[in-house]
């Protein structure tokens, strides 16, 4: 589903990346994307603390109601991955070709929406949290398999440059 996604936004969303030309013009491009992709987990901080707040729990360290939990282990989880997705991002952003430069906001995008399901999904049960998993975790493996591609085959000698 994430590749059907992937190439249909970039086919019929009308917008192009902007000329980037330098390696460091790419990297704060995918800066300033990567700042939309903590929406989610800020917002999974709010809503924790929220929940935090609004318990019955009497000691703030005993152990926490299931609704509490969820959303800490969300929070907990997303930021993990969005560490993993922000440096893919920024080497990914430093191999591709210009006219290819528009994947970086769709896949910020996909990110966010992602986490945003398998936050709905984890609240929901976790037997349903594989899909909004899968959406993050899979486009991540890919760019990781991409940039190790790039890294190794394609660039060989510019591996520690």
């Amino acid at each position: 589903l994430c590749p059907c996604l992937i190439y249909g936004a970039y086919i019929f969303l009308p917008f192009d990346a902007p000329l980037l030309p330098t390696v460091s013009a790419r990297l704060v491009y995918t800066l300033r994307c990567a700042a939309f992709a903590t929406f989610p987990v800020v917002l999974g901080m709010i809503v924790n603390g929220i929940s935090r707040l609004c318990s019955s729990a009497l000691e703030p360290f005993g152990e926490l109601h299931r609704e509490v939990e969820i959303h800490r282990t969300y929070v907990s989880q997303s930021v993990h991955l969005f560490i993993l997705y922000f440096f893919n991002m920024a080497v990914l952003a430093t191999y591709l070709p210009q006219e290819l430069l528009k994947l970086i906001p769709l896949l910020t995008g996909l990110f966010a929406i992602s986490r945003l399901i398998f936050w709905m999904s984890y609240a929901i049960g976790r037997s349903f949290r594989a899909f909004g998993f899968s959406m993050t975790f899979l486009p991540l493996l890919a760019m990781l398999l991409w940039n190790l591609y790039g890294m190794f085959v394609l660039e060989p000698e510019n591996l520690l440059a």
